[in-house]
């Protein structure tokens, strides 16, 4: 089994690349001035950025092996793992990076937002493609951080660095909303395949046997990370996914509570539903009137 490295502070992390520690709780990293690194596995304890600027070997993220292009922001959260697809060869990494210990964080703004960056749990795959302008504004970013971490330390430090780390991450929300727009083909291609996916659930019998479809078995099933699907669907929708199935679920319920050989009780079964109350809760709570009501009106 190949080598697992826990990096779980910033020391570690710089010492690994043979540069100096400014701060013990965040880094700003220029791989230009790094020496070369062996691509072993590596647990990640940092919130942690990579700007890529050209091919840099293959990091397996998550589920999926992932080429680093030109231009590419990738976002881990602590407790993840990046896997190497050629580990053990030792590299000269190209572009930039960000790492801050959860620690730097506590009691601030970006502290109670933090879990709001939903990319931070993308896959890789799922990766932010910037422009040259995009590009050029987290460099930017990075400086000013960088800057303020090679300033004498005084009671604003702090402050301003996480406020500097906040904006790039604000940009960074920006630059998703742009790239889902560009996409929009392939993220209604998407949708669309959702929307089957939902169709082909309820026409078979899995739903008495696993219950509801949940957010996380639909976007498993379209090879997405949760996060990722639930802010893809709704920036092209306004609803988020679980909206959407239980839409679906109203609708498929609708139909077959017209068949009166059925009882309402079999219907909620047959939708997955483990007791019935729960399902006469929802399809109320969506209608305004309860099943049987729905029945007798139709």
């Amino acid at each position: 089994m190949d080598e697992l490295v826990k990096i779980e502070n910033i020391s570690q992390y710089n010492t690994m690349l043979g540069l100096e520690t400014l701060h013990p709780l965040v880094a700003v990293i220029d791989f230009s001035k790094a020496q070369r690194v062996n691509q072993t596995h590596r647990y990640m304890g940092l919130y942690t950025l990579f700007l890529k600027d050209v091919k840099c070997g293959d990091i397996k993220y998550g589920r999926n092996y992932y080429d680093y292009q030109e231009g590419t922001l990738v976002f881990i959260a602590p407790g993840q793992i990046i896997e190497m697809k050629k580990s053990g060869e030792y590299i000269q990494p190209k572009g930039w990076a960000l790492l801050f210990h959860p620690d730097l964080i506590h009691g601030t703004s970006l502290g109670h937002h933090i879990k709001d960056y939903s990319f931070f749990s993308y896959e890789s795959y799922e990766a932010l493609h910037l422009s040259d302008q995009e590009r050029q504004i987290v460099i930017d970013c990075l400086h000013k951080i960088d800057l303020e971490l090679r300033h004498a330390i005084d009671k604003h430090s702090k402050k301003l660095i996480v406020t500097n780390i906040e904006l790039l991450l604000n940009y960074c929300v920006r630059f998703y909303d742009r790239q889902f727009l560009t996409r929009s083909k392939i993220n209604k291609d998407i949708l669309i395949r959702f929307e089957k996916l939902l169709d082909n659930y309820f026409l078979s019998n899995t739903p008495s046997l696993s219950g509801l479809p949940t957010v996380g078995f639909c976007a498993e099933k379209l090879h997405l990370s949760p996060n990722y699907f639930g802010d893809l669907i709704k920036k092209e929708t306004g609803k988020s996914p679980k909206e959407h199935i239980q839409l679906k679920l109203i609708d498929v319920a609708k139909e077959r509570i017209l068949d009166t050989n059925k009882s309402v009780s079999e219907v909620a079964y047959e939708l997955g539903f483990k007791y019935p109350q729960h399902f006469t809760r929802m399809f109320k709570k969506s209608t305004g009137i309860s099943p049987n009501e729905f029945r007798n009106l139709n």
